[in-house]
């Protein structure tokens, strides 16, 4: 093998291998493609069809038009023979032999070209069939393909997973709810603390304004009573008081 051979093989091969990779990688372009492709020779198909069928069509009309022919010749002979004109009848012997062998090739030809519709017909049913076979093959793998590349995905995330690193996880959080109840219980007692201080300073500052009201009360109560017996006093002497002199005299 030639050095350029092994080149163009190394080339081709690169080449394979490349489209390989991008055929795997996306099965909806490669059925597309295949799909388009299908479609392209069925329209070429339809031409060929449709060429067969107009052959087919000319073949018939030209037949019945020689059998028509044919007729009247077989008509215009017994004309002939009634009326013993040998020079037209044999003329028209000649013209109805030409034509018969003119019709049996017409009947063969037009045998042969409605087969070759038919098949083509045929045929041209079956490449549709076949295109909507891929379709609905295209449409069944791609959804398999699809489903396929979501649990891959879903069990490489599996995968990347780390048993320790959900076991740390699961510490780390059990640490922070205890951490928060801990923090919420020393809340709730040092809430409790300040309440009960706060209770006691209230009660003692009751007590003393009791104390001082109470006093107040009793010294209002006295002066009140003193005021009251002055009062009763100074009724039961109409002379009012008297002064007294040295040695106890009034005067």
């Amino acid at each position: 093998m030639s050095f350029f051979s092994r080149i163009s093989n190394l080339i081709s091969g690169f080449f394979s291998m490349l489209i390989g990779n991008v055929e795997e990688e996306n099965p909806r372009v490669v059925y597309e493609a295949a799909i388009q492709e299908r479609i392209k020779k069925q329209a070429q198909l339809k031409k060929s069809v449709a060429g067969i069928h107009m052959l087919r069509d000319k073949t018939e009309d030209e037949l019945n038009e020689k059998q028509q022919l044919l007729d009247d010749y077989r008509a215009d002979l017994e004309v002939a023979l009634d009326d013993g004109d040998v020079q037209m009848g044999e003329a028209l012997l000649t013209r109805i032999a030409e034509l018969e062998k003119r019709v049996e090739e017409l009947n063969a030809q037009f045998q042969s070209v409605n087969d070759q519709a038919d098949a083509a017909f045929k045929a041209l049913n079956q490449y549709r069939e076949e295109i909507n076979k891929l379709k609905r093959e295209r449409d069944e793998m791609l959804a398999k393909d699809a489903t396929a590349a979501a649990q891959q995905k879903i069990a490489e995330s599996l995968d990347g997973l780390s048993m320790d690193a959900d076991i740390q996880a699961l510490e780390r959080t059990r640490d922070a709810i205890k951490k928060r109840v801990s923090e919420a219980k020393l809340s709730t007692k040092l809430n409790d603390n300040i309440d009960t201080k706060l209770r006691d300073i209230r009660e003692r500052s009751t007590t003393s304004r009791a104390k001082k009201d109470f006093a107040r009360m009793m010294k209002e109560r006295e002066a009140k009573k003193n005021a009251a017996q002055a009062a009763k006093v100074a009724s039961a002497d109409p002379a009012g008081p008297t002064e007294k002199g040295p040695g106890g005299k009034s005067l």
